[in-house]
């Protein structure tokens, strides 16, 4: 069973390092198995190192481009509006969170309740979020289930179930140390959100994948977006460290069946997630996640 050491790289920042997490029972080789039984020991070797520690901490730099250029032919002028740093303290049993902005490496904003989200009309997180947790709206003022322990798989007769897939597995390819899954939704691509995984071959475990997203914007339209997820291992977690998104244009029939595209003209078509120093403290304070509390708590406010 392999157990490398995984470094993986910050836009230039010092590297997370993290053992990656053995699976806790005997793998079949990926040569004996369907592509979609293989997916099924993919998603169970997940969910087994799941959920999540009940607090995490980490720093999420967003940067984008401006829709515009200098000059014809230049690459396009940093959206600096819209590129920024923030901190996060997160409670992951209601996934409820407290953010501050950061401003020439302070910790000076204001003290801000977030509930992070993927697919959602907010910054995408936390570190650990549930990677095949299926896409529906979460208003930022429902408090999601808990997400439940995970049992040991279960066996009948002497085989091993690992449940029904949401998708087909049209390509399945080998790239080195790594399998290359090329997924398609059974059904519901807005719901059912992953395209492509790449796993460890020897132990299954993920280390990255593309997914659909989507980007709300005010007073238009909703888009979808492809986010490249770049994962890590921290203390036998799977934790998000980079994301690339890529906006992509609206397909939409009309009624005589001619296909119309419409393209995202603002800024922001391409934009990145960093995800950097990542804990998960033993716990933190209440209050971090009642907003109605930080006004009488502004001289304790985290940096």
């Amino acid at each position: 069973m392999c157990a490398a050491l995984l470094a993986i790289a910050f836009s230039g920042r010092a590297p997370v390092r993290a053992q990656q997490p053995p699976p806790t029972f005997s793998l079949p080789p990926y040569q004996s198995l369907t592509p979609v039984r293989l997916l099924g020991y993919i998603r169970r070797v997940y969910r087994l190192h799941r959920p999540p520690p009940a607090y995490e901490t980490y720093t999420l730099v967003r940067a984008q481009n401006s829709n515009y250029s200098v000059a014809p032919g230049m690459p396009p002028v940093p959206d600096y509006a819209n590129s920024y740093t923030r901190k996060y303290w997160v409670r992951n049993t209601d996934r409820a969170a407290l953010y501050r902005q950061v401003d020439r490496e302070e910790t000076d904003g204001p003290m801000t309740f977030d509930r992070p989200a993927l697919n959602q009309p907010r910054d995408p997180g936390p570190a650990t979020a549930d990677l095949f947790e299926p896409a529906h709206p979460q208003p930022i003022n429902v408090v999601p289930t808990p997400e439940p322990t995970n049992g040991p798989l279960k066996t009948i007769g002497a085989v091993v179930v690992v449940g029904e897939s949401d998708y087909n597995v049209p390509k399945l390819t080998v790239e080195g140390d790594l399998l290359h899954l090329v997924l398609e939704p059974r059904r519901d691509p807005e719901r059912n959100v992953l395209r492509e995984i790449w796993v460890d071959k020897h132990t299954y475990v993920l280390r990255k994948i593309v997914a659909h997203d989507r980007l709300f914007v005010e007073g238009d339209d909703v888009y979808p977006v492809i986010f490249t997820y770049t994962l890590g291992y921290l203390d036998g977690y799977v934790v998000i460290t980079h994301l690339d998104g890529i906006v992509e244009p609206i397909v939409r029939k009309d009624r005589s069946g001619e296909i119309n595209e419409k393209v995202y003209t603002g800024d922001g078509q391409k934009v990145t997630f960093d995800y950097e120093d990542i804990t998960f403290p033993q716990s933190l304070p209440s209050w971090y996640f009642d907003p109605r509390s930080y006004a009488q708590h502004q001289a304790e406010a985290p940096e």
